[in-house]
């Protein structure tokens, strides 16, 4: 049952990041479609890529992290029919609100 709810708030977030970030453009099913391509990619591709990009990241502090995250939502949305992204820098800014948007979820829903 958490895992249904974490789901669903992930795909919530992604619609409100399409909402708020011009350029990005997502209907409700591909927004749990695209929670689940996230997630996915986020477990098995983001640490190959992050370990592979480790001096880049060390030498700015972490920044070069916001473009390996708007890598992958532009694969994710290359992957999601009904998901697309404009471009590079709606990348960048949809991935920081999604960043945001699902803190804030899980800062509510986690348990006091």
């Amino acid at each position: 049952m958490k895992t249904l709810f974490h789901w669903f708030i992930s795909a919530l977030a992604i619609l409100m990041a399409a909402y708020i970030v011009p350029g990005v453009t997502v209907t409700l099913i591909s927004s749990l479609i695209a929670a689940v391509v996230l997630g996915a990619l986020n477990l098995f591709i983001r640490p190959i890529i992050l370990i592979i990009a480790l001096p880049i990241n060390i030498l700015t502090l972490g920044l070069f992290s916001l473009v390996v995250n708007a890598l992958l939502v532009m694969l994710a949305a290359y992957l999601v029919p009904g998901f697309t992204i404009a471009g590079f820098w709606p990348a960048f800014f949809f991935a920081f609100a999604l960043t945001v948007i699902n803190w804030v979820f899980h800062f509510w829903s986690r348990p006091i």
